[in-house]
């Protein structure tokens, strides 16, 4: 949305029983991520449970004229995607021991990648809307980028051009579909065409992603340029689609 973070607390759930050496990882983990953000970690809190549980809360200032908000593309624009697709599946293949070495390094690199580099460069770009792609996925949160009051709009994504994550494609073909993808699907509905769109490409769009990448809708004049900036440090971007005029759904592969 444009905001710098300022300082953030740590959130903590701890088994009692658990090696306190994992603790320690986390919340160094954490202390770093802060720092790379440019934020101060505070202090926080911290519960026993039986289960692990790790999140921040950060609070952080920003110019209320000049927010990026998530529902306000305009027809013409381009969308820029500014990582690859595929954690929440790899991650789902990694829990069964299936998943090979290297798709769990690019997904976890992936996850360690903050936002804030490509988010530096979009202030010297006309862009008119912008979101993450976390829990809802590609299709989920670009309906949301779709949902202006107006209704007047539609996404057009280009089925080759969407960054993909490793040896992804083999996991959902050995039915390594995670339960919010199929929850993303069932609500998208019949508001997605999906024709053209191959049948674990389908799966893919609608993966949720931790820490996923930054979907951008900028003017078409300036997505190349703006691209290309990105590139510079998260060298999978990629302009996936525009937006157009409303058609017949509200997102349409091609």
């Amino acid at each position: 949305m444009g905001g710098k973070p300022l300082y953030a607390l740590n959130i903590v759930a701890f088994p009692r029983e658990a090696d306190r050496q994992l603790l320690q990882e986390i919340l160094a983990g954490g202390a770093e991520k802060c720092a790379e953000a440019g934020a101060i970690l505070a202090g926080g809190h911290s519960i026993y449970d039986d289960g692990i549980k790790f999140g921040l809360a950060v609070t952080g200032i920003a110019d209320i004229d000049k927010f990026y908000r998530n529902n306000s593309p305009r027809i013409g624009d381009k969308l820029i995607l500014t990582k690859a697709l595929g954690v929440g599946i790899i991650t789902s293949a990694y829990r069964d021991d299936e998943a090979d070495d290297d798709d769990v390094i690019l997904a976890i690199n992936s996850m360690e990648r903050l936002n804030k580099y490509a988010a530096e460069k979009l202030s010297d770009f006309d862009v008119s809307a912008c979101t993450d792609i976390t829990g809802f996925g590609l299709v989920g949160h670009l309906l949301e980028m779709t949902a202006v009051s107006s209704n007047n709009i539609s996404a057009e994504l280009y089925c080759d051009q969407i960054p993909i994550l490793g040896n992804v494609r083999k996991y959902i073909e050995d039915d390594y579909i995670t339960g919010g993808g199929t929850r993303n699907r069932k609500y998208a509905g019949n508001r997605v065409d999906l024709k053209k769109l191959e049948a674990w490409k389908q799966e893919l769009v609608f993966d949720p992603q931790t820490s996923g990448g930054l979907l951008i809708a900028v003017a078409n004049e300036q997505s190349d340029e703006l691209l290309t900036a990105i590139q510079k440090d998260d060298s999978v971007a990629s302009i996936i689609g525009s937006i157009t005029v409303k058609r017949e759904s509200e997102i349409i592969f091609t």
